[in-house]
């Protein structure tokens, strides 16, 4: 990326970012434009290319900037320090609940980009990924008690059963309407919880709230 970008004022940087996450969130990743990028940006396609030197780039900056933001709002309501497992959850669904809310653009762009099939881009976008949700994910997990749990429990087999329902869950509904209702979600995932907690937890009755 040219660094020329990052001399825009604040406001023209934000422009141009916010008309890159419109863009490809409501196409593939081969389907979105750069002019129609510029277009809504306000900006030439010539200048788009003098920021960024092609669409790869420009989709990789804006999954960074998306990935930088998540990890400031996980940390926000501490989602990874508590050695409780289903609180630590709860807390990442507050966290993401109120991205969907502040950056709904932004969202969409991430659930559609995380799935993104184009081999110019999946691969770079996975290994992102867990560079920066894995390896904090798996300590978090290392952190909680066995003993919580039924006896016998593969812990990291449970947690990516959760991870797999849970992402799952939200790109069907993405797919199915196209936007995400926050409400529903939330409605949604409590019960998930719930439903994990009563099948995994030794004592149901008395784990976390």
């Amino acid at each position: 990326m040219n660094e020329k970008f990052y001399l825009l004022p604040r406001k023209k940087q934000q422009k141009i970012i916010h008309a890159g996450f419109l863009v490809f969130s409501r196409n593939s990743y081969k389907k979105s434009p750069m002019q129609e990028i510029a277009d809504r940006a306000g900006i030439s396609k010539s200048l788009l290319f003098h920021y960024f030197t092609n669409k790869k780039e420009l989709y990789l900056f804006l999954w960074d900037n998306a990935c930088l933001t998540t990890v400031k709002y996980l940390n926000e309501y501490g989602c990874y320090e508590p050695d409780d497992l289903f609180e630590m959850m709860e807390r990442g669904m507050r966290a993401k609940l109120y991205m969907m809310k502040k950056y709904p653009t932004m969202t969409s762009f991430v659930i559609r980009a995380f799935y993104e099939k184009d081999p110019a881009v999946s691969a770079a976008i996975q290994e992102s990924y867990r560079s920066y949700f894995g390896i904090k994910a798996n300590d978090a997990l290392s952190r909680i008690h066995a003993q919580d749990f039924i006896p016998g429990l593969d812990l990291s087999m449970m947690y990516r059963e959760m991870y797999l329902s849970s992402v799952g869950y939200l790109w069907e509904i993405f797919q199915r309407d196209g936007e995400l209702d926050t409400a529903k979600l939330e409605h949604d995932f409590e019960q998930m919880l719930s439903f994990w907690k009563q099948i995994y937890l030794r004592h149901p009755s008395s784990g976390c709230p």
